[in-house]
């Protein structure tokens, strides 16, 4: 077995542990899977929550890193990610798609549906097949109910323009598992493999 990521594995920037997250293993009260595609967000980068500063809404993505930062999206969907970089800067990752592997049955019924491809391919879907709430917002993600597990290998992996955004289109910083069936949606052909 792989060894538990502590609040340390976090201090590099948003896209190197977005790209290191690829293959690590994610689980919340044991329910998870492989996580598949990521996105990086820096307080530098516009289409940041924290470009313009700390709010109640955005506080625990300023850390300290290795917890998690929850947020709803669309006023639907609750989202995951993971803080980075040292107290005060401002950077995370997006969980936005794993590949289920624990838990297929309680997350079919909280998805109400039975395809494992889509059970968690995008960040909402991640959010309700994990039972993701806002009482987890700011908690540590090597005590319960998280658990991530480093990767096992190495893994081929994409990059290319993050997705739903209007700004910072410019940067490549979403990650995904190269030839996954389980991506929020494809990479275009003229997707980056990285290093």
């Amino acid at each position: 077995m792989t060894r538990t990521l502590h609040p340390d594995d976090f201090l590099p920037d948003s896209p190197t542990v977005a790209r290191e997250l690829i293959g690590a293993i994610l689980l919340v009260d044991g329910i998870g899977g492989r996580i598949v595609e990521t996105e990086a967000y820096d307080r530098a980068d516009p289409a940041s929550h924290t470009f313009n500063g700390p709010t109640p809404r955005n506080q625990a993505m300023f850390g300290p890193p290795g917890r998690a930062y929850v947020y709803r999206s669309y006023g639907i969907h609750w989202c995951l990610n993971f803080v980075c970089r040292e107290e005060g800067h401002g950077a995370g990752v997006l969980i936005r798609a794993i590949e289920p592997l624990e838990g297929l049955k309680e997350m079919r019924r909280r998805r109400s549906l039975d395809d494992p491809k889509l059970l968690c391919a995008g960040p909402g879907r991640v959010g309700e097949a994990l039972g993701i709430v806002l009482d987890m917002n700011g908690l540590r993600l090597d005590r319960k109910p998280f658990k991530v597990l480093a990767r096992d290998r190495d893994y081929d992996i994409v990059t290319g323009p993050r997705i739903g955004i209007s700004k910072a289109m410019e940067l490549h910083w979403r990650f995904g598992l190269a030839g996954s069936p389980f991506l929020s949606r494809r990479f275009s052909p003229a997707s980056r493999p990285t290093p």
